[in-house]
């Protein structure tokens, strides 16, 4: 059952009498808002409204899972008590929004890029960023550009030459405690250099399994190359470049992506465009 959340006033008290066979018109219609958590009885499932159309009600519960159920089921439970989820009306519109969330700047002309950068590690995480953070990149213009590895970012931070106008941040795979990416980020430490990272092993797994479609990432082997790996234990076939694109087709905005990457490259675009 799912634990108790703040709720909208239901009207009439839908427990008293015999809620359990209620007649026609006694369960209380609530608008399936976004974030909204329900329970269908009948499965067992439970989670938060992300999505509402004229097909059905999607719940995702903690784990990230999704299922669609349709608006013609009565009997969804919120708080343990019966309602009818319906569409929720048309609000007024608000400004519009990027990928990030952001307020999308209308009619943006192209910006001289700033001299201060952002490096990620491969062309994988330049493009996910991209897909997720370029409007703001260029209302700020900021470039992003990618290392192809991390190995050589000590020399190229040397080559960059960062002061205080000319910025360099730097994102990282897998930065976390006693990795090489740990111990090479220690050497190019700087007040004009940020050097930040998720904890996945490969930008992929910050992409979250439920919008990609599965379960979850699998978990490789010691000694076998992580994306063939998976692609392998996914069934996906050998082609690491469709299954990208595949995977890059299922992020839609910054709610596809992990938390960990997501306060990462909103740090790295702070520092990098701080005054």
């Amino acid at each position: 059952m799912c634990g108790a959340v703040p709720s909208k006033d239901y009207g009439n008290d839908v427990l008293s009498g015999d809620w359990r066979r209620p007649r026609k018109g006694q369960i209380p219609e609530i608008p399936a808002e976004p974030g909204l958590v329900a329970e269908d009885p009948d499965s067992g499932f439970c989670g938060a409204v992300v999505g509402c159309d004229k097909f059905g009600v999607t719940l995702e519960d903690r784990f990230g899972k999704r299922r669609v159920f349709p608006l013609t089921k009565s009997g969804f439970l919120i708080d343990g008590r019966p309602v009818t989820l319906v569409r929720p009306s048309a609000a007024p519109r608000g400004p519009a929004r990027s990928a990030s969330g952001s307020i999308a700047v209308q009619g943006l002309r192209a910006k001289v890029a700033k001299e201060s950068r952002i490096y990620v590690e491969g062309l994988h995480d330049a493009e996910l960023v991209e897909k997720v953070w370029g409007h703001d990149l260029r209302v700020e213009g900021v470039v992003v550009e990618y290392l192809e590895g991390v190995d050589d970012l000590p020399a190229i931070v040397e080559e960059f030459a960062p002061d205080e106008g000319r910025r360099l941040g730097v994102l990282v795979d897998h930065l976390v405690e006693g990795s090489k990416e740990s111990r090479i980020a220690a050497r190019v430490s700087s007040p004009h250099v940020l050097v930040t990272g998720h904890p996945f092993i490969d930008i992929w797994e910050a992409v979250k399994p439920a919008s990609v479609g599965i379960r979850a990432w699998p978990r490789v082997p010691r000694g076998v190359p992580w994306k063939e790996g998976v692609l392998a234990e996914l069934g996906w076939g050998d082609d690491v470049g469709a299954s990208w694109k595949r995977i890059l087709r299922s992020v839609n905005a910054y709610t596809d992506l992990e938390p960990a990457l997501l306060g990462r490259v909103e740090e790295l675009i702070d520092f990098v465009t701080a005054p």
